[in-house]
């Protein structure tokens, strides 16, 4: 059995939930007004025609009564006259059948042109009431008979009135209809947003915490079916909490207690390495592998102890109004294959915590040096509000797939897997980029002009 594709299935779902309650408002008011739309106006209808047609069926039989009285006295000058007096305005018609003949009076109009049923009950004598059209105006026509044999007296009421009304009542019908629609949508729109608030505030909550801020919560609310909602996100948020503080000072107590043996095993392998020229091949080998771990775990110990110390938030105390230029300039001259800084416009100021500030900057010169080939350019640039740090290497650059994920923890992309002094603790990436968002800054890696990565961090400016 072949399922048949709806494509309004696919608009709807591409809808969002608040749309798709205010739709949903708007197409039950437009029903509901629609209905009874369509009530009120054949109630409307049936009652001002039916009223029309008993209204018109009286007149005609009081103008027969007096036809027949002008029939009796014989006389055809007053029977012209009646006529004329009966047709009153110029859209009604009065027509008098006798002896196979007929005489109007008032507008005339072709007979012939009235539908067949109609004029063949009114030759018979039969009593005939039918709406129709007639030169294009809409009207009634009432056919009766006359006490002469063959006779038949047949009136037609114009209804144009009657049809102008019917016609501003079903506008206003219409309108009516359109206007509880659109304020259906609105009443929809608001009662979507009023009752999405909380799911609006979740999602806030928790791209919040996905983005690091562990301390965002939901306000708490006095509603039976939220509450337990918003109680069981905040616990479940003070769990994750506690569980990274934990571990971030697990992490941090790991690390500062290594230290001391760390300190310890570094000097016993330099004394090592200073006698390898005594011991055999295999030996000095095992101890130029053993000085490049070591000195790895150090830089790595180091790495885990500022980790610990970046999951904290920055101290009020420690920010200071700093000089982005003047920090990459000092960086800039401890490393000799780094070229000078290149300042465009004028920077801003920045308020930030100095030690953190300058930790980016040399994790993302030693990254370019050990990683990318080396540093080819770095430029400080202001921005109307905001200090862009630029950070150009030489090597094949980062490919779309790992631009993000390079800014995590312990991730090394090709280098992951393999050993030596050079490969790095994937660490720095990350600090930097925790660091720059302590500071409310963004950092990302794009394509560098004629090859290479161009790595970017931009600061907010609190102006000279």
């Amino acid at each position: 059995m072949t399922v048949r594709p709806r494509p309004w299935r696919g608009a709807w779902a591409k809808l969002t939930l608040r749309r798709r309650v205010a739709v949903a408002f708007a197409l039950v008011s437009m029903v509901v007004t629609g209905l009874l739309a369509a009530a009120t106006w054949n109630l409307a209808s049936n009652y001002l025609v039916a009223q029309r047609e008993q209204s018109a069926t009286r007149q005609a039989s009081v103008n027969v009564l007096l036809v027949e009285e002008a029939l009796r006295s014989g006389t055809t000058e007053s029977l012209d006259d009646l006529l004329t007096g009966l047709a009153g305005g110029p859209d009604t018609t009065i027509a008098l059948r006798r002896a196979g003949t007929w005489t109007t009076s008032g507008r005339q109009v072709d007979l012939a042109a009235l539908p067949t049923q109609l004029r063949h009950l009114a030759k018979q004598g039969v009593p005939v009431r039918q709406r129709t059209v007639s030169a294009g105006i809409p009207v009634l026509v009432v056919a009766l008979p006359v006490y002469e044999d063959g006779a038949v007296y047949l009136e037609m009421f114009p209804l144009s009135e009657l049809d102008r009304t019917l016609r501003f009542l079903s506008a206003v019908l219409l309108a009516g209809v359109a206007v509880s629609a659109v304020l259906g949508f609105t009443l929809g729109s608001w009662a979507g947003r009023r009752a999405l608030r909380p799911l609006g505030e979740l999602t806030d909550a928790a791209a919040r915490v996905a983005a690091g801020d562990l301390a965002a919560r939901l306000p708490q609310v006095d509603d039976a079916e939220l509450g337990p909602l918003v109680e069981t996100f905040n616990d479940t948020a003070d769990a994750l909490q506690r569980r990274v503080q934990r571990d971030v000072q697990f992490a941090g107590n790991v690390s500062h207690e290594l230290r001391s043996p760390l300190t310890t095993m570094i000097n016993a392998v330099a004394v090592l390495r200073r006698r390898s020229a005594d011991m055999p091949s295999a030996a000095s080998q095992a101890v130029a592998l053993l000085d490049a771990d070591v000195h790895r775990f150090r830089r790595m110990v180091i790495d885990l102890l500022e980790i610990s110390r970046a999951d904290r938030e920055i101290d009020e105390r420690d920010l200071e109004r700093c000089d982005v230029q003047e920090v990459v300039a000092h960086s800039v001259a401890e490393r000799e294959s780094c070229p000078p800084a290149e300042v465009v416009g004028v920077p801003p100021l920045v308020l930030a915590d100095r030690r953190r500030l300058d930790r980016v900057v040399c994790n993302l010169l030693d990254n370019a040096g050990n990683h990318g080939g080396g540093v080819t350019r770095v430029a400080v640039i202001g921005r109307d509000q905001w200090v862009r740090l630029e950070v150009d290497d030489g090597g094949p650059g980062v490919p779309p797939a790992q631009r993000e994920q390079i800014f995590e923890r312990f991730t090394r992309g090709d280098l992951a897997g393999s050993r030596g002094e050079d490969t790095g603790t994937g660490l720095g990436l990350a600090l930097v980029a925790q660091h720059v968002a302590r500071h409310h800054g963004r950092v990302w890696v794009e394509d560098r002009p004629g090859g290479g990565a161009r790595f970017v961090v931009e600061l907010p400016g609190i102006g000279s």
